[in-house]
């Protein structure tokens, strides 16, 4: 049996992380909504380069990896996207994954919820599995310092754009 006929065999594998963060789902898009902002907020991630009118992205991360990706899907008003990986450094094919935010209640919260679905590569399903989820958490754990940052940044100015804070 070749490799080729196991991924046939292989069931997609799917994963999901969601973390509850602080601030108003309009706040939280302006950060992660964008297709290539993802050095903005992912530590993982140094550098975005876009192509094909701004549907493939081209990331390298902080050990020089290279993942290129595609934008399968954008709905703003939804603040929801999906993209697909083109080539990447990880054991998984068939990768396509989606990044939402919702509102959860009548307060200040966001629901961000990143998930997705691949086969492993010449690993475990637990394997690849963790991987991913340790990306996403990664990312939405910096993603909820960095619009706290901003959050506490932005009440910090005065409405004339004056700082407050005497810096």
């Amino acid at each position: 049996m070749s490799l080729t006929d196991f991924e046939e065999l292989t069931e997609m594998v799917n994963t999901s992380t969601v973390l509850v963060i602080g601030a108003c789902p309009d706040r939280v898009w302006n950060l992660i909504g964008g297709f290539h902002s993802v050095p903005n907020w992912h530590p993982y991630f140094r550098n975005s380069q876009m192509s094909d009118g701004g549907r493939v992205r081209r990331l390298e991360s902080v050990v020089g990896e290279i993942i290129i990706e595609r934008l399968e899907s954008f709905d703003n008003a939804a603040r929801k996207y999906s993209y697909s990986m083109i080539n990447g450094p990880f054991p998984a094919s068939n990768y396509r994954a989606t990044i939402s935010v919702e509102k959860i209640t009548a307060r200040e919260l966001s629901r961000v919820m990143w998930s997705g679905s691949f086969t492993p590569v010449g690993v475990s399903e637990a394997h690849v599995r963790t991987l991913f989820q340790e990306i996403y958490r990664t990312g939405l754990a910096a993603l909820s310092k960095n619009v706290a940052l901003k959050t506490t940044a932005t009440e910090r100015k005065h409405p004339t754009g004056s700082d407050f804070s005497g810096s």
